[in-house]
């Protein structure tokens, strides 16, 4: 059976009952590693390179690079808004669109390292500061059937981080990228 190139570590489960502490932990450490492990997938990589699709109809390293930190603050918004309101009903964006603009497709990608990194290291305070409450609250997505707690949406995003990171990893793997 072919490997899946749209999701080198499978697709999200959403967990569906709430995060252990051990459980929030561990998310909270993958999304404070996603900026260093992604530096190192992207380390060394020629400007060719990050112009490759990691998959036939699929995003370059470069578009992936900076799609990141746009999910991610798109993320970091949607908790700051659950802590702070009612059941806020959230902004949607349209991921797929963002990655042509020129920002995304042809811009270096040091600043979106960068942003990244500082993003996660305020991401990762607010997320170390939240009690067992605050990781009920949710937020309404105006595509989605159900609305999502907070619990839902670090478990999500500690995901995004690898997925994205092993599309470029795997890539790397492939293409003998070393």
């Amino acid at each position: 059976m072919e490997a899946d190139l749209r999701f080198p570590v499978g697709k999200f489960q959403r967990p569906g009952a709430p995060l252990t502490d051990a459980q929030r932990r561990e998310c909270i450490e993958a999304i404070a590693a996603t900026p260093a492990r992604l530096n190192e997938a992207v380390k060394g990589l020629k400007p060719e390179q990050l112009d490759t699709r990691y998959r036939p109809e699929g995003w370059t390293v470069r578009q992936v690079v900076h799609h990141v930190p746009d999910s991610h603050m798109n993320a970091y918004t949607r908790f700051k808004l659950a802590l702070t309101e009612e059941l806020p009903l959230i902004k949607t964006y349209n991921e797929a669109k963002w990655a042509e603009l020129g920002d995304v497709r042809t811009a270096p990608i040091e600043p979106s390292l960068a942003l990244l990194e500082n993003l996660h290291k305020r991401w990762v305070l607010l997320l170390r500061t939240l009690g067992p409450a605050e990781w009920s609250r949710q937020f309404r997505h105006p595509e989605w059937e159900k609305p999502m707690s907070l619990d839902d949406t670090l478990a999500l995003y500690a995901w995004h981080g690898k997925h994205h990171v092993a599309h470029i990893t795997s890539l790397r793997e492939r293409e003998g990228w070393r």
